[in-house]
Parts: C-alpha cells; sequence; structure tokens
C-alpha cells in the first residue's frame, strides 16, 4: 500500500525545502563574494602597506647606513599589526634579514630561507603572486612583494595576510547571515504554515461536498473562491452537482416508467392467462383473450426492443453501416406497411412525386426505423381524411426531409417533450395503447448518430410537422 501524505504536509515540505535550498545557495555566494572582497580589500592594503616599507627602508638605509635595521623593525612592526598580516625582508640570496610575524611564519624562512625563483617573481613595485612558498604552506595564497634598493645591494620584501583575521572576518560574515537566515525561516515557515491551510481548506470543502453527493445528497453549491483555480473547479463541481442531481431524476423517472410500462401488459397477461387455467373465461371467448395476450407480448417485445437500441446507441455500441439509397426507398416500403391504416383513415399520401432523386448516405435499417417511428406518429395523430405530405430539399452535403400530417397538432408544451422517453400526450395515451413512448426518443438519437438534426413545429387544429436532416454524402 503507496503511503500517503497530506497536500498540505508536501506544500509545506516544498516550500521549506526550497527556502533552505535558497538560503545555502545564497550562503554560498555570499561567502565567495565576501572572500572575494576581503582578498581584493587585502591586496590593495598590502600592496599599499609594501610599498611605504619599501619606500622606508630605502630612505632608512640611504640615510643611515649602519643603524636602518633599528628604525626599519619598528616601522615594520606597526605595518604588520595595522594590516594583520606577516612582513617579511629577504636579500639577494634568499635569507631572513628582518620580520614581522603575526603567526610565526618568518621563522620558518629564517632557518631555511626562501628560493630566489620565488622571489624573482616580484617586481620593482608591489606585485601579487599566488604560491605556496616552496611548500611552506598547505595552499597557495595571496602574497604581495616588492623589489628595493637602498644603499646598494637588492632586498625583497614579502607580505602574507595572516589566516585568522580572513578566517574572523568570514566567520562573521556567516554568523550575521545564518542568523539572518534563521530568523527568516522562522517568519517563512509560520507564513507557509497559514498560508497551506488557507490553500487546502478549498479541498477538504469539496472532499466533504462529494462525499455527501455520495450518500444521496445532490443540493450542494460550493461557494465562490478568490482564487481562479479554484473557482473554476468549484463551478465544474456544482455543475456536476447538478447533471448528477437530473441524471438522478431521469434515472428514478427512467425506473418508473419502465416498471409502468412492464407493469402494465404483465398485469393484463397475468390476469387472462390465470382466467383461463381457472376456466372463468368462457371457451368461446378464449381465442379473444389470447390475441390480446398475444398483442401484450408483442408490446413488452417492441419495449425490450427499443430500450435495448437506446442503450446500444448511448454505449457507442451501434455503428451505422453507411450506404448511399434514395430517400424514397425506405419511405415507400415503409408506407406500404401501413397502407392498411392508411386506407382505414382515408389519408391521403402528398409529395413523392417528384422528379428530382434525392439521395442519402445513411444506415438503410436505421433510417427505415426513423421513418418507420415517424410514420407511425402521423398516422396516429392525422385526421380522418387527412394527408400526410412529404418535402425534400437538399443543402450542401444534407438532405432535408419535411414529414407533415394535418390534425389535432401539439401544444407549446407538448413540443418540448415529444422526444423525451416514454412521453405521451394525453391524445396519444386514449389513440393508441400499444405505443411506449420510446419512438420519437429513438428517432431523434439515430438522427444525432448521422450526425444530423431533427425539429418538429406544430400549429394546433392544424398540422405537425418533423423535419431532420441525413448526410447525402461521405463527410467524415
Amino acid at each position: 500500500m503507496t503511503k500517503q501524505r497530506s497536500l498540505f504536509f508536501k506544500y509545506f515540505s516544498i516550500c521549506t525545502a526550497v527556502i533552505l535550498i535558497s538560503f545555502i545557495c545564497l550562503g554560498a555566494v555570499l561567502l565567495l563574494i565576501s572572500s572575494n572582497f576581503f582578498n581584493r580589500q587585502m591586496e590593495e592594503r598590502l600592496e599599499h602597506s609594501v610599498n611605504n616599507i619599501s619606500m622606508t627602508l630605502s630612505s632608512n638605509m640611504k640615510n643611515a647606513p649602519d643603524d636602518w635595521r633599528l628604525g626599519s623593525q619598528k616601522a615594520i612592526d606597526e605595518y604588520a599589526n595595522n594590516v594583520g598580516a606577516d612582513i617579511m625582508i629577504f636579500d639577494a640570496g634568499g635569507k631572513v634579514v628582518m620580520s614581522a610575524a603575526q603567526y610565526n611564519i618568518a621563522e620558518t624562512f629564517k632557518k631555511n630561507g626562501l628560493s630566489v625563483d620565488i622571489l624573482e617573481q616580484y617586481g620593482d613595485a608591489p606585485t601579487s603572486v599566488y604560491t605556496d612558498l616552496g611548500g611552506i604552506l598547505d595552499d597557495k595564497i595571496m602574497t604581495v612583494g616588492e623589489k628595493f634598493t637602498g644603499n646598494g645591494p637588492k632586498y625583497y620584501i614579502v607580505a602574507l595576510p595572516a589566516a585568522q583575521r580572513e578566517n574572523g572576518y568570514t566567520v562573521a560574515i556567516m554568523n550575521i547571515f545564518a542568523i539572518s537566515c534563521i530568523i527568516v525561516l522562522i517568519i517563512s515557515m509560520v507564513i507557509i504554515y497559514f498560508t497551506s491551510i488557507k490553500m487546502t481548506d478549498p479541498i477538504k470543502e469539496m472532499a466533504e461536498a462529494a462525499k455527501k453527493i455520495g450518500r444521496g445528497n445532490f443540493d450542494i453549491h460550493l461557494p465562490e473562491y478568490s482564487e481562479r483555480e479554484y473557482n473554476d473547479l468549484a463551478a465544474a463541481f456544482n455543475e456536476m452537482a447538478v447533471s448528477i442531481k437530473n441524471y438522478d431524476i431521469v434515472r428514478n423517472s427512467f425506473i418508473a416508467n419502465v416498471s409502468h410500462e412492464l407493469r402494465t401488459p404483465m398485469t393484463s397477461i397475468g390476469g387472462f392467462v390465470d382466467g383461463l387455467l381457472d376456466e372463468t373465461i368462457p371457451k368461446e371467448e378464449q381465442r379473444h383473450y389470447l390475441e390480446i395476450i398475444s398483442s401484450e407480448v408483442h408490446r413488452l417485445t417492441r419495449l425490450v426492443r427499443s430500450m435495448l437500441n437506446l442503450a446500444k446507441i448511448e454505449a457507442g455500441e451501434l455503428k451505422p453501416n453507411f450506404t448511399r439509397f434514395s430517400v424514397l426507398d425506405p419511405i415507400v416500403d415503409t408506407l406500404m406497411t401501413f397502407e392498411k391504416r392508411l386506407e382505414e383513415k382515408n389519408i391521403e399520401v402528398l409529395g413523392l412525386d417528384t422528379d428530382k432523386r434525392y439521395y442519402l448516405w445513411a444506415d438503410v435499417d436505421l433510417i427505415h426505423q426513423v421513418i418507420y417511428n415517424l410514420l407511425e406518429n402521423a398516422i396516429k395523430f392525422v385526421d380522418v381524411g387527412g394527408y400526410i405530405r412529404f418535402h425534400f430539399q437538399e443543402v450542401g452535403a444534407y438532405t432535408i426531409i419535411y414529414i407533415k400530417n394535418s390534425g389535432e397538432g401539439l401544444s407549446q408544451e407538448e413540443l418540448s417533450l415529444v422526444f423525451d422517453r416514454f412521453y405521451k400526450t394525453d391524445k396519444s395515451r386514449s389513440m393508441d395503447v400499444n405505443g411506449v413512448g420510446l419512438g420519437l426518443n429513438i428517432v431523434r438519437s439515430i438522427i444525432k448518430l448521422h450526425g444530423g438534426k431533427i425539429q418538429v413545429r406544430s400549429i394546433e387544429k392544424e398540422y405537425t410537422e418533423f423535419i431532420f436532416s441525413l448526410p447525402n454524402k461521405d463527410i467524415t
């Protein structure tokens, strides 16, 4: 099982880690900059001191050839103390003539001297050289030296910065930096802590809302948030809650309608079968009731078949087999199926004697079902002696089909509901007890599956007209 941590913990840890890494990087940069700054400052001071010492010693050698060391030692000591450096005077052979030591490195040279090759790197003016002084030091450091003469012989003055002074300077800088980092880190962690709590509160609120929805409470509405991302998420969440609520309403309605549609014929079938079995129905009437049972069974079959077709369409399992055919083919075939009913109501069929040929690029079987359902609906509501009129129009890649019937028509309220599942108008309930209220819903689903559209318009006491479009060529 994966170990889980809260978003608050992750956000708090990441922010703290970023701040610590930033402080470390900043400290390294500060250390480098301060070290370079110290070295530049020390180099300038050493160059200035070395130049002054060389002039002082040259003057003393000229003015007091026999006693120049006495006055010069005092000057060297003062400069060494003020600058914080070791200062040594070498003769031309590398022997120490005099020195002023801050950390006693000069004692090493008093015994062994310094290589002439190293001394020759220093020029007539103060010169900076990075050297380990012939292996005396562990690492190469900055030294400043100068070659000078006084009463004839050649001498060298070499100055080295005291290590403890540089270390003290660095330590002081880093101590200040460390104290500042600790203060800033504490303040930052407090700010991050409360900010993290504030940032995760909306997520906790949404999680609680999701749990309520899971328990069946769909009347959840999240407030607006100041953060755009949270606000967008809350808006999407609210839309989801509304959709789930509507879906739940539709689902409950669907179950209720299905239960009703199944219960009615099953009750009739059960009652008639029981009557036949216990012989309460006279033999001369048994055939009549068997016909009713057969009709109810066919009604159940149509209901189940319609529901399966809808389920396949909505699940994306029903794929149209596209072919090119004349729009009149499924219409003529369907009219022949309803020939008896058309004659019984003396219905006139108009608009099929068109000179122009109109074609469809669709699944012929599915379109046959569309035409069948629409004509069945039209025949159901057309008035006796009325008409069913067809009209066709080609617009670009689509063929528009109009099916209009005279009759009672539909009210404005009914127009918005005719494509809903299991919806039946009051007129429909009285005119056709065999309907299941899924025909027009299937029609819309099939047309939508082909990329077309359907609409209905009607005027009460005059007519009802369905208008739908289907592709007449491959548009994929």
